[in-house]
């Protein structure tokens, strides 16, 4: 593994050679998760000097769900990535989805744009394998360089590269590139830094997560309740969000809950998971005892919710841009997606021989953004608001959830696999009404 001031050479035939006090490339990308990691492989492949800086070292954990769904599988195979079994990958057939006492499985659909199975890894295995995988294709990448802001043309306002401080001595380095790319999380300082807020007519979702040892650590569904509820509340109400158990097949399962933080609950949420996790049924073996790793939390920047997501030579990606879905709190698959159309319009654009050219080229990727989400995450943001209204919801929770139909329609609007030709009605609905639900 490359030190903390070492770079993987593009090539694999020199050796690892230490960052100068200054350096250019084509691009910078600015994080190393599953959006800096996959846009960064894009661009590299085409030729183009791409820096990705990431500020740990790998393995480096972080807070999720560890399910992909087909959606990321397609992006996997897209970065020519082994994911059979024998590579180590779980395979899952599909969702099962529990409400109330009903529990029903549905498969993922076999469609010409996705395969028809999903798959488990740990984040901290799969977040390495990506940004390796990135580096083979030729991007430079640096781990522990911790981006401290932008570099900024007073006269234009435009980003021309970030400042960064290397390894534990924090050595301050600069890095330049005529286009710069913000897959930062979150937290996303350079976007910030570069007057991008994040918008508050958004909705935005917690989740919290843990693991324990189970003799269902090989199921092939990944499960997710959708009755989230407080044990301790007498009204039973139902909570905003749901929880999973996605056996990881290797002993363990990764349990955890997603929830939205619209609606005006005062709950402690990494007990509210101790407890829910103590009502499972006597099968999935859990207990204390069987806990592996502490409750840890996250933040889900959902529905496009930082804008502008190009402006100034910098792009906007990932949980950096909010591309989590409302509706499910789903983020790897929207990621990815989100860091190879960042990459597709770098391209075109660094291939323009005029500055306004490739300006216009650059102001087409949130436009790409808004074609493929605006409307299914407008549904997601209607589910979201609906589910922010505790009163609502324990009328709805009472009058149907569970219903086998209503169990469908769920899956169809979580799963986001839809194809204009499919022969269901469910389908081809769900298809038209995504595209021209409103995306403002």
């Amino acid at each position: 593994m490359p030190g903390p001031e070492q770079q993987v050479p593009a090539d694999g035939d020199r050796g690892p050679r230490p960052a100068r006090p200054e350096e250019s490339a084509d691009v910078i990308v600015v994080g190393a998760g599953p959006a800096g990691s996959t846009a960064a492989y894009h661009l590299a492949r085409t030729g183009l000097d791409v820096l990705l800086l990431e500020k740990s070292a790998f393995p480096r954990e972080k807070v999720c769900g560890d399910g992909l769904t087909p959606r990321a599988v397609k992006q996997l195979t897209d970065l020519g990535i082994d994911v059979s079994e024998q590579a180590g990958w779980l395979h899952n057939q599909g969702l099962r989805l529990i409400a109330g006492r009903r529990a029903l499985e549905f498969d993922w659909p076999e469609l010409s744009a996705f395969p028809g199975y999903g798959l488990v890894r740990r984040r901290a295995d799969f977040d390495e394998l990506l940004a390796r995988r990135a580096a083979s294709a030729g991007a430079r990448l640096v781990e522990r360089a911790n981006v401290a802001g932008p570099l900024v043309d007073e006269r234009t306002g435009r980003i021309t590269g970030v400042t960064a401080k290397l390894g534990d001595e924090r050595r301050p380095v600069s890095y330049r590139a005529p286009v710069v790319v913000a897959a930062d999380g979150n937290s996303t300082r350079l976007s910030v830094a570069m007057k991008r807020y994040r918008r508050t007519d958004r909705a935005m979702g917690v989740a919290y997560r843990t693991y324990f040892t189970t003799p269902r650590h090989e199921d092939r569904y990944l499960e997710a309740w959708l009755d989230l509820r407080d044990p301790t509340d007498p009204a039973r109400r139902l909570l905003p969000g749901y929880a999973w158990v996605f056996g990881m097949g290797d002993g363990t399962a990764n349990v955890g809950l997603g929830v939205l933080d619209t609606a005006d609950i005062d709950l402690d949420w990494r007990d509210l998971l101790r407890r829910w996790c103590e009502g499972l049924p006597p099968g999935y073996g859990y207990s204390p005892d069987a806990v592996t790793e502490p409750v840890r939390g996250s933040a889900l920047p959902m529905g496009l919710n930082r804008r502008p997501h190009y402006a100034d030579g910098l792009l906007l990606i990932g949980d950096a841009g909010g591309t989590v879905s409302p509706g499910t709190g789903e983020g790897i698959a929207y990621a990815m997606e989100s860091g190879r159309y960042a990459a597709e319009t770098i391209v075109q654009a660094l291939a323009r021989r005029t500055d306004r050219g490739r300006e216009l080229a650059l102001r087409a990727y949130p436009q790409a953004l808004r074609s493929a989400y605006a409307g299914y995450f407008a549904l997601g943001r209607l589910a979201a608001d609906l589910l922010g209204r505790p009163r609502l919801l324990g009328a709805a929770g009472a009058a149907g959830l569970g219903h086998p139909a209503l169990l469908k329609v769920a899956f169809r609007l979580m799963v986001n696999l839809t194809e204009p030709n499919s022969k269901d009605a469910l389908d081809r609905l769900l298809h038209l009404v995504g595209r021209v639900a409103p995306g403002r």
